[in-house]
């Protein structure tokens, strides 16, 4: 994640990230020790667990004798923009810079001496900032902050001129990252809209010729490593920043002390559109077959290809399809399933058992996130969770602890939890995807038609008719609602 230069790597020992640095807890009514001043960080077994904003700023911009570890760096920057904005917050930590600078600069030359130790440092801060939280840099003021004291930095080397180049690499790495960014919302993913056509849904014509997911791809094992490929593409394109818009723009709702200008995510939207689309997709591919059959392997077919999914690691498209399969007007063809060997997929429908808050499905998740630590290739490097799942872990951690003790400080406890959820994201989604990539595989998987709900429920009514009065009903004002539509 953090991209470092090796001399600064070597000068400035870091800390293993989320190294086992909290109990289970985080509602934490601590309370600063007898004679700590209100704002004074405060620490339980040797780890911060709250303080003012000013005392957690000040412990994020270094010294001489101290650089912070790269938990408390990315924690802290990830939950900041909860409390204050990305460009305030630049302007308080080049106003500490300053302050620091001068000190260095009214003493002996043996203390000028020490100003390059400092700019290297303040450098590496910059670098893990801008790699690691580039959104916080999208506006004209972050980037004045920054460039403001970039400047002040490279004063301090300006015979040999090596802060500069290094200064300047960082910001033009930085622009072809937000202009990337840009680009990707701009021509965000055209969401599929649901076929309502007659002579799609109806069906009164011959479909020997129609393509059906068996016709594109037959090895479930090869789908669904095509559907990993497209995970892995979606979520390459979600950074942290992203995941802690559903903290600040929660808390802009409610305190208007918070963020109010929360930018829109077309990342997360777009990355959720994706499981929506596959679910009925799978509905769609089942739902539309004419013969009894054909829908029966197509069923077994994508129960395999949900196996495979998890067996991968790929627990979002695994998700996915088991959803589709769930879906009324698929779980309706008593005739198809009867025929179906259901073992399998009762399994499937065992690791997604939501009781005990999906237990189950979080003890397979522990399990691929183990396997990925240890691992030595990518395939088994590959984590990609049930992303509305993880949605919520991060909104119920926030919903269940305040931001802000009694005392007035920052509930910095609350923000470790937070910060090692998302930063464990952040790692699995950076793992490059080890399988080939098939165009036509994966063009039908994101362009092939999906019926909307109602045009489900008619496909599976002429697949398997009504069972019930009810059935019937629905049937009826079903066909007579799509025969009027102009």
């Amino acid at each position: 994640m953090y991209i470092l230069q090796k001399k600064m790597r070597e000068t400035m020992p870091q800390t293993p990230i989320f190294s086992s640095m909290l109990g289970s807890s985080c509602s934490g009514q601590v309370q600063p020790d007898m004679g700590e001043r209100c704002g004074d960080p405060v620490y339980q077994d040797g780890n911060l667990v709250s303080g003012s904003l000013e005392a957690l700023i000040e412990r994020l911009v270094p010294t001489m004798d101290y650089y912070p570890d790269r938990t408390y760096i990315f924690t802290f920057l990830l939950s900041s923009r909860v409390f204050i904005h990305p460009h305030e917050l630049l302007a308080k930590v080049g106003q500490i810079c300053i302050k620091q600078k001068q000190q260095l600069e009214i003493g002996s030359e043996a203390e000028k001496a020490k100003l390059k130790s400092f700019a290297a440092k303040i450098i590496q801060l910059l670098k893990e900032w801008t790699e690691t939280f580039p959104y916080d840099f999208q506006d004209e003021k972050s980037m004045k902050e920054l460039k403001e004291i970039a400047h002040r930095i490279t004063q301090c080397d300006e015979e040999n001129g090596t802060v500069k180049k290094i200064i300047s690499q960082m910001t033009q790495n930085l622009l072809i990252t937000l202009s990337a960014r840009s680009q990707y919302q701009e021509i965000k993913e055209k969401f599929r809209q649901p076929v309502t056509d007659k002579g799609t849904i109806l069906k009164n014509k011959p479909q020997s010729t129609q393509k059906d997911i068996l016709s594109i791809c037959c090895d479930p094992l090869i789908l669904a490593q095509q559907l990993t490929h497209i995970e892995l593409e979606r979520v390459s394109n979600i950074y942290a920043e992203d995941l802690m818009q559903i903290v600040s723009h929660m808390d802009s709702l409610d305190n208007h002390k918070c963020r109010g200008d929360v930018t829109k995510t077309y990342t997360l939207e777009a990355y959720d559109n994706w499981f929506n689309c596959l679910s009925m997709l799978v509905a769609t591919e089942i739902c539309r077959v004419v013969k009894k059959k054909q829908r029966t392997r197509i069923v077994e077919f994508f129960i395999d290809v949900a196996r495979e999914c998890f067996n991968i690691g790929n627990f979002n498209s695994m998700m996915a399809i088991i959803s589709g399969m769930n879906l009324s007007p698929v779980a309706r063809l008593k005739k198809t399933w009867s025929k179906v060997k259901t073992a399998k997929f009762d399994v499937l429908e065992h690791h997604m058992d939501p009781s005990s808050n999906f237990c189950n499905y979080r003890t397979a998740l522990q399990g691929a996130a183990q396997r990925s630590q240890t691992a030595n290739s990518n395939r088994e490097k590959i984590v990609i969770p049930v992303f509305n799942l993880f949605i919520k872990d991060i909104y119920f951690l926030h919903k269940m602890h305040t931001n802000r003790l009694p005392n007035g400080q920052i509930n910095f406890k609350k923000f470790w939890e937070i910060s090692r959820l998302i930063h464990d994201f952040i790692t699995w989604k950076q793992v490059e995807c080890p399988f080939e990539k098939d165009k036509k595989i994966q063009s039908y998987l994101l362009t092939a038609p999906i019926y909307s709900e109602e045009a489900l429920f008619i496909a599976s009514f002429e697949s398997e008719g009504p069972e019930n009065h009810m059935e019937k009903d629905s049937w009826k004002t079903l066909r007579t609602t799509l025969l009027n539509r102009a």
